[in-house]
């Protein structure tokens, strides 16, 4: 999703140098912006992989909790039956 909006980020604004230049060549203010879009899409791309670890982490780490509620709630249930609740 980051690696697309960096993409989107990029093609929009070449399309729009593309569209609004009146020479054929980009200005030096345009092709500074261009490489800082450049390099900002490429530290992102570079931290898709961590954030994803990071996601798999915390799924787990949920998945561990929702089980030890479920137990918790086991056996709150086992003793209000036991005390005929």
């Amino acid at each position: 999703m980051v690696k697309r909006s960096g993409i989107l980020i990029a093609t929009a604004i070449s399309a729009s140098l593309f569209l609004s230049a009146c020479t054929s060549r980009p200005s030096e203010e345009e092709l500074r912006q261009l490489n800082d879009l450049k390099a900002e899409v490429s530290a992102l791309e570079k931290q898709v992989p961590d954030k994803e670890k990071e996601k798999a982490k915390l799924e787990k780490e949920v998945a561990e909790k929702n089980g030890k509620l479920q137990e918790c709630q086991d056996d709150q249930a086992a003793v209000r039956k036991a005390l005929g609740q």
